[in-house]
């Protein structure tokens, strides 16, 4: 076969193969929203934590920055005692508090950064608020550190002699060496180590005897004067160490209390850069995990989306295999389709010709048995001859009418149906169809009652050939399904308005019935319910469907009630107008 591989069976397959193909596109497509909606927003988090981590980067920044000044601050103080630096120095250790304080309060609203400032605090020394440390400080601070003891000038005063030594010219004259002069953290130093610089002077005297000198005299007179000047310069001498030992341990004391008065400032500084340090560090660490958390939920996320794509590449690339493969099949039947159908036409034109043929040449007999039944009519005067005679005139004239409808119908099958209006009278022409299906209602052993209620010379302007039909066929269906039963027929006129009229008509049957599954489809068109196995039970399926077509035209209605092997009743309602 030229289209094997295109085999109808694999239809089934191809189809329940593409739903599945669909089917997981639309998985796809949910995750890829997912991924695009949900896993965004976590990446965005954690991007704006990393930002804010960045921020926290910053305060540590300003944190160090705020300590050089605070350290600079401290040391212009101690070296010019002015407390505009001491209060710069706490000012910035303040914004230094504020920046920790920062920190801490984002710390307790993110887990994350909490448990590293809580493992930084724990791995270093106890950690007590600095704000506490700060004032506590800034407290002592309010007492100034005492001024250091100024070096001392110490002048001997001259030793006053008794002895004039007239008969002596004395001059003296004094040396002095020069000290370079220190700063006060100098001269702490050098007062604490107990090294002291003195400035030396250097005394000449000279003397001249103005007259005859006895020098046994003078040798004792400068033997006393030498002894008295060594006392007394002894005893100044001992004054001036005393004075100078008691100087230097009163600024040993003015140190020891100065150190300790610095030394709190010193030790705020140093506790405040382990605080810097304790910040950055967890700062950093806290950074560094969110740099990771972000790299791989990032990573995660381009890779779901580099699956999804590839995998929608492949759906639909089988998607497209699929689809070709079932245009393909359309295309190939499309082909046998167009040739079933020329096939049908050139059937169905035959079928027309044939029926066209028959109905044409039936209609020659049917005109030929109408004359020969008026001929016997004539000839004969026995009453009941002449009813059969009529009833055969009647169902002969039905179908030459029937005849002349096919073949006008071969002809153009287009035709829009409607009604052929004529003016009859109701009664009369109900009576020649009863009349003439009696016969046949007979063969099968059925009593035929008739119950007719249609008043007397009822003209009516309508198309009696068409109620010929709906009666012939229903009455027909009536005795084909009934045997040895009783078929009812029962007509009455309602009155619509002044120049309509109703009639209503009702065929019961005592014959085999309707399921219930057969009776949802009776009108369908070529439907057959399985209601006997005896072929001559079966037609085409049109009778009813035909008979409701009909009944549609005259703007009426019908109804069908039936029990499986209880009957059917139909009842049909037509409107007719009435000729005035």
């Amino acid at each position: 076969m030229k289209y094997k591989f295109l085999n109808f069976k694999w239809r089934k397959v191809v189809h329940y193969s593409l739903i599945v193909c669909i089917l997981l596109i639309q998985v796809i497509i949910a995750i890829f929203f997912y991924n695009e909606f949900v896993n965004e927003k976590k990446l965005k988090f954690i991007k704006s934590q990393l930002e804010e981590s960045r921020v926290l980067g910053g305060l540590t920044d300003n944190s160090r920055k705020d300590f050089m000044d605070a350290q600079n601050y401290l040391q212009k103080y101690m070296i010019s005692q002015d407390d505009k630096d001491l209060k710069l120095y706490f000012q910035s250790l303040r914004k230094l508090n504020d920046n920790f304080e920062k920190i801490n309060d984002y710390g307790n609203i993110n887990p994350g950064l909490k448990n590293r400032l809580a493992q930084q605090k724990k791995d270093t020394v106890k950690i007590v608020k600095l704000k506490t440390i700060i004032d506590s400080v800034y407290q002592t601070s309010s007492k100034p550190p005492l001024q250091a003891v100024q070096d001392q000038h110490y002048e001997l005063e001259s030793y006053k002699n008794n002895d004039d030594f007239e008969d002596l010219n004395i001059q003296t004259q004094t040396y002095s060496d020069t000290i370079k002069k220190k700063g006060l953290m100098g001269r702490l130093r050098d007062a604490i180590s107990g090294k002291v610089d003195v400035q030396k002077e250097s005394t000449v005297i000279t003397m001249t005897n103005k007259k005859p000198a006895n020098l046994s005299r003078i040798k004792l007179r400068m033997d006393s004067l030498a002894k008295s000047m060594n006392k007394y310069y002894t005893t100044e001498v001992k004054k001036i160490q005393l004075s100078t030992v008691q100087n230097q341990q009163s600024m040993a004391q003015n140190q020891r209390e100065n150190l300790k008065f610095y030394g709190n400032f010193t030790k705020l500084l140093v506790y405040s850069n382990r605080l810097i340090n304790v910040y950055e560090k967890a700062i950093k660490d806290f950074k560094s995990e969110l740099e990771k958390e972000y790299n791989e939920q990032s990573s995660n996320n381009n890779r779901i989306r580099t699956y999804l794509v590839l995998g929608l590449m492949i759906l639909m690339f089988v998607v497209s295999i699929l689809i070709m493969y079932l245009t393909r099949i359309a295309f190939i039947y499309e082909m046998k389709l167009n040739a079933a159908n020329k096939e049908i036409k050139k059937s169905l034109n035959f079928k027309n010709r044939i029926l066209g043929m028959l109905s044409h040449e039936l209609m020659s007999p049917l005109k030929i048995v109408n004359i020969f039944i008026d001929k016997i009519n004539r000839t004969t005067a026995d009453e009941t001859t002449k009813d059969y005679l009529k009833s055969i005139k009647f169902t002969n004239n039905t179908l030459l009418i029937q005849s002349t409808q096919i073949l006008e119908y071969t002809k153009n099958q287009e035709t829009e149906k409607k009604l052929v209006k004529a003016v009859f009278n109701l009664k009369d022409e109900i009576n020649s169809i009863v009349t003439a299906i009696t016969p046949y209602i007979e063969t099968r052993n059925n009593k035929f009652l008739v119950t007719d209620r249609i008043p007397e010379n009822l003209m009516v302007n309508s198309d009696y050939i068409k109620i010929n039909q709906i009666f012939m066929n229903i009455l027909g269906n009536a005795n084909k399904f009934t045997e040895n039963g009783q078929i009812d027929l029962t007509m009455a006129t309602e009155k619509i308005d002044e120049n309509n009229i109703a009639l209503i008509t009702t065929i019961g049957d005592t014959g085999v019935g309707i399921s219930e599954s057969d009776l949802e489809k009776i009108f369908e068109p070529y439907y057959q319910g399985m209601v006997s196995d005896k072929l001559d039970n079966f037609g085409a399926g049109l009778g009813l469907n035909l008979c409701k077509e009909i009944i549609e035209l005259f703007n009426g209605d019908i109804s069908v009630s039936s029990k499986l092997h209880k009957g059917t009743k139909v009842t049909f309602r037509i409107n007719l107008n009435l000729n005035k």
